[in-house]
């Protein structure tokens, strides 16, 4: 998701812990610390916000830099589509066995192809497993028939997103977003509240989750299977994250700024999955306050298969190298017999 703030320089965030491990996740809390969240933010008219905050360059250089600092991650892939933007990092100890990488970009804005609204995804096979990770900003609003153009983007990006194969022998490598073993969708989805702003908002201050819930648009449409039809989405008990006055914990509209567009609270930044083999560990939301968006975080654990080269070696003794030998002795002494043969026609 996009920050739409012109004024805003650099501001980043140190990713702790990532559930990928399992047995990583089960010699650590229960609910993984996995963000650092750095709450200043540099910009044109403010230095007197965390003014010794080195520059996000000079970060990236220390985090990506193998000699001066080993960091615990690495980068496999990042990629920008106008407001959208996907940065994927595994573990230093991981990135020899992630290949495959590729990425699809899909258009879904004006004319159904600029890039303001759309999706990136990544495709990474990690050991024998293979992951997909979509971001998405989808079709917004609250008028009628924008929830029906939401569920649109969504086939859309299903349809159009494609991997392209580098190695075309290779039939395990999936080129669409269904082929995949574990697909973890994120991003501003933008599907809304069916009830009235004045409601919404009671039902917000009296932190009623579940009264709400029976008024989001994704998870009606996901029970009658309009959109992510078997998907999953973890247990939501935080506030909606749209939409917020920008450097306030007040949503929009409730401090009587003038010119401040009212919306009704929702949940539009969403995380779902799909696929066996993922168990999600949290879900939650940041207050960060850089956005009218307050960001989420999922943290899960992912089983990955995982082929050792001491297992599929076949046993080797002295009978058995014999054997073996034997049998290679004769498949060549064949092979010349058969290239000495003169054939005669009769």
């Amino acid at each position: 998701m996009g920050i739409s703030n012109p004024n805003l320089l650099e501001v980043y965030r140190q990713t702790e812990c990532i559930g990928l491990d399992v047995d990583h996740a089960k010699r650590t809390a229960s609910e993984p610390i996995c963000f650092d969240i750095l709450q200043g933010v540099l910009t044109d008219d403010d230095s007197s916000v965390r003014p010794s905050m080195p520059p996000l360059s000079k970060v990236l250089a220390e985090l990506t830099e193998p000699v001066r600092c080993q960091s615990k991650y690495v980068r496999v892939a990042s990629k920008q589509m106008v407001g959208i933007h996907i940065s994927i990092w595994v573990r230093r100890k991981l990135r020899r066995y992630v290949h495959n990488v590729t990425v699809s970009c899909v258009g879904l804005g004006i004319m159904g192809c600029l890039g303001n609204k759309g999706s990136i995804s990544v495709s990474m096979m990690l050991h024998e497993t293979s992951f997909c990770f979509v971001c998405t900003h989808l079709t917004s609003g609250e008028k009628e028939g924008a929830q029906s153009r939401r569920n649109s983007d969504v086939a859309e990006v299903l349809k159009r997103t494609y991997f392209p194969s580098a190695k075309l022998v290779d039939t395990n490598i999936p080129n669409t977003i269904w082929g995949h073993d574990r697909i973890i969708w994120f991003g501003d989805l933008n599907y809304r509240l069916n009830t009235v702003d004045s409601e919404a908002r009671f039902l917000v201050a009296r932190e009623d989750w579940t009264a709400l819930l029976q008024k989001d648009q994704l998870r009606k449409e996901m029970q009658k299977g309009g959109v992510f039809h078997g998907w999953h989405e973890g247990v939501v008990a935080f506030a909606p994250t749209y939409k917020y006055a920008i450097d306030s914990s007040c949503y929009a509209g409730e401090g009587g700024k003038h010119g401040e567009k009212r919306r009704t609270p929702a949940w539009c930044d969403r995380i779902l999955w799909h696929g066996k083999g993922l168990k999600q560990l949290s879900y939650r939301r940041e207050e960060l306050t850089l956005s009218d968006h307050r960001p989420l975080i999922a943290v899960f654990n992912a089983e990955v298969e995982a082929v050792h080269d001491c297992k599929i070696r076949k046993p080797l003794n002295l009978k058995t190298a014999k054997m073996e030998i034997e049998e290679i002795l004769a498949r060549d002494e064949l092979c010349k017999m058969i290239k000495n043969c003169q054939y005669v026609e009769r």
